[in-house]
């Protein structure tokens, strides 16, 4: 609506009216979701940077810099890592909802097909799409990387959680995309003298063999990026058996790796780069916690500085890795006290 042409013989009352809607309609914009079509790649999908540094959605770019980020769409740096692609995607259904931009639907439309097309034919999904150098092509369950992907396919294919509104061309693909990724999953299932136990962060991408990613992220049993895929699995209607057992497997497993009787926590430490430690430490009431690293033939935590080499104790690395990583967490504590039960009592 272009309120300076309006005809010459609306009255004062009508004009300050239209004029009051066309504010109105101008205002009634998302900014997070403006800035999402502005940072979308030609691929559909979306970096986790700008520049090489993190960037919130949530600031008024300049015309230099919205040219600046345009340049920056033809860069074959879309990935999923750090919740991105579908963050985004699931913003703009939002802001869809509530606008009716179709631009924002169009945006997440196409941000559904890049995971479409990002998905290996053995059911995984790379890090990064296009770019598969480094480790950033490997079957990446990091920071629940996979997880967040089929769980939004999942909202696709069911029509749920506002995902009616997307293209339903996209309903099937999603669906199978879903199937296959279920298959990944189970099959990159580590066993442990024949029993099934969790999940490497990260997953050779033809071999589906566990693998390293960056010089501290070795070939482990996670206690983190296990938990979301227990949950997804979960979430399945009408489970198979082999779901079944890969639940019921990861869950005994989460619960012999359990660390009892001790706490991680933040220490004041004057003198050190952010002033803060963090230690291990012996506490007989604490609920229990679980290693992000567990060794696939011992099950013993372990901890790793940039320079690749194992430590038994979180003491024994250096200081940047020590506060700079998540080392342990209390990660499945809902899911064996919460979720798991809940299941069993209705599919277990």
């Amino acid at each position: 609506m272009n309120w300076m042409n309006l005809p010459k013989f609306l009255s004062g009352t009508t004009f300050v009216l239209t004029f009051t809607l066309f504010i109105a309609q101008v205002a009634a914009q998302d900014l997070q979701a403006d800035n999402m079509l502005l940072f979308q790649r030609k691929s559909g999908g979306w970096s986790k940077q700008y520049h090489g540094k993190a960037f919130s959605y949530n600031v008024q770019f300049s015309d230099s810099l919205k040219a600046d980020i345009a340049i920056e769409a033809r860069r074959d740096d879309a990935n999923i890592d750090n919740h991105s692609t579908t963050k985004e995607i699931a913003h703009l259904i939002k802001a869809y909802h509530k606008f009716k931009n179709p631009k924002y639907l169009a945006a997440a439309d196409n941000g559904i097909r890049f995971l479409l097309k990002a998905q290996y034919r053995n059911g995984g999904w790379p890090q990064y799409y296009p770019d598969h150098s480094g480790y950033r092509g490997q079957i990446t369950f990091n920071d629940n990387a996979m997880a967040n992907v089929m769980n939004l396919l999942q909202d696709v294919a069911l029509r749920r959680n506002g995902m009616d509104v997307t293209d339903p061309a996209l309903v099937a693909p999603s669906s199978d995309a879903v199937q296959r990724g279920l298959q990944c999953i189970l099959q990159t299932q580590i066993r442990v003298n024949g029993q099934l136990a969790g999940w490497c962060q990260q997953y050779d991408e033809v071999t589906m063999q566990p693998a390293k990613a960056r010089a501290y992220e070795l070939p482990s049993i996670s206690g983190s990026e296990t938990v979301p895929l227990v949950k997804l699995l979960m979430s399945q209607p009408n489970p198979n058996k082999e779901i079944k057992d890969a639940i019921h497997g990861a869950v005994n497993w989460l619960k012999k790796s359990r660390i009892s009787g001790y706490k991680v926590t933040t220490v004041s430490a004057p003198g050190t780069p952010k002033g803060i430690d963090r230690k291990l430490v012996a506490d007989s009431s604490a609920p229990g916690i679980w290693a992000r690293y567990y060794e696939i033939d011992t099950n013993k935590p372990f901890f790793c500085d940039r320079d690749g080499i194992k430590k038994y104790s979180i003491e024994e690395i250096g200081y940047e890795r020590r506060v700079g990583y998540a080392w342990f967490g209390s990660w499945a504590a809902s899911l064996l006290e919460r979720d798991y039960p809940a299941w069993v009592k209705a599919e277990g």
